[in-house]
């Protein structure tokens, strides 16, 4: 079992940045990819990002490319979303996740999600 726990997550303005974390306790950590999804109010749940167990492989929605960045740190068993020039449609609960890199689709573990709210 693998329990993750997110932090970091607030109020920014429009162009502003945030660093949430997620950290892991469990299975071997590095063993995992881990990433992030989001929803935003009244939509379903979308894919953000997911970094390789050995974090050399990254994936990234077309939303968030070139403004977030996701990394970790296997000796802290802590992965990180760098969020850069935010935008309003960014607002939305910030779910870390972690299982298989080629079926992160249906992650295998789930965090218990942080708001991120972008003010205009």
């Amino acid at each position: 079992q693998v329990q993750l726990v997110e932090s970091g997550g607030g109020l920014a303005q429009a162009g502003g940045s945030l660093r949430l974390s997620c950290a892991a306790s469990g299975r071997a950590f590095s063993m995992l990819a881990m990433g992030w999804f989001r929803q935003a109010p009244g939509k379903e749940r979308e894919f953000v990002t997911k970094i390789s167990g050995s974090g050399g492989t990254t994936y990234y929605a077309d939303s968030v490319k070139g403004r977030f960045t996701v990394s970790r740190d296997n000796a802290k068993n802590t992965v990180y979303l760098q969020m850069n020039s935010l935008e309003p449609e960014d607002t939305a609960v910030y779910y870390c996740a972690a299982g298989s890199l080629v079926r992160f689709n249906t992650p295998n573990y789930w965090g218990q999600g942080t708001q991120v709210t972008v003010s205009s």
